[in-house]
């Protein structure tokens, strides 16, 4: 009887002096974990763009500065919805859609004037629409360049007639389902999207070669346009 006496004593000794909860992490340990620098990987197209990129431009177009070289300041990707007019879920699948491919939460866009013949009224939620800049548009652009345009079917390249005279190029995807982030088995919709590549290129011949040297994977000048 006084083994079992001594025995309950000192668990409640026990309790007393250790009053923490098992899986609480204390204030140092907190410390700690916060205070390990942050292992942050550059982009691998960023890294592109400064070692090979920029010496072939200075060196194809005779640029005297390095200030000189276009670059690619912004990716815009705009995804309309026409038919969420008639059914809301539409808009929502295209803000999930783009928010998963790009990363980055879109904004939607509303119609500016209403348009009877459309059912269409001024305030309505047309369309959705996301601007990259920085890491997130080279991760996307290398994504898109690598993974995502050799899935579309039957590929034979984009074309290189879509630059709008001032270094911008724009073109589409009919099918989300190119990105290997969308799951096909939970697509609702099978929802299109344009892209818009905007560099500070001053004419459309230096942003054609801006874009070969990324890698964008331009339909061949023999081939069918």
């Amino acid at each position: 009887m006084a083994d079992k006496k001594d025995k309950k004593a000192n668990q409640a000794a026990g309790k007393t002096a250790n009053p923490k909860k098992e899986g609480k992490v204390s204030k140092e340990e907190k410390a700690a974990a916060s205070s390990e620098p942050d292992v942050k990987i550059p982009s691998r197209l960023l890294h592109v763009y400064r070692k090979e990129i920029v010496p072939s431009l200075m060196k194809k177009f005779n640029y005297t500065n390095i200030m000189q070289t276009p670059k690619v300041e912004k990716i815009v990707v705009n995804m309309g919805v026409g038919d969420a007019i008639a059914d809301a879920k539409i808009m929502d699948e295209a803000v999930k859609t783009l928010e998963t491919v790009t990363g980055q939460k879109p904004t939607i866009r509303k119609a500016k004037k209403a348009i009877s013949n459309f059912k269409l009224r001024a305030g309505m939620n047309v369309g959705a629409k996301v601007t990259l800049r920085g890491e997130k548009m080279y991760e996307f652009m290398d994504r898109l360049i690598n993974v995502a345009l050799p899935r579309v079917r039957d590929f034979r390249g984009l074309s290189d007639k879509s630059f709008d005279g001032r270094g911008n190029y724009t073109f589409g995807v009919k099918e989300q389902i190119i990105f290997p982030e969308i799951d096909v088995d939970k697509v609702v919709r099978i929802l299109g999207m344009d892209i818009t590549i905007v560099s500070s290129a001053k004419s459309d011949l230096e942003a054609f070669e801006l874009l070969s040297l990324f890698g964008m994977p331009f339909r061949k000048k023999g081939a069918n346009q």
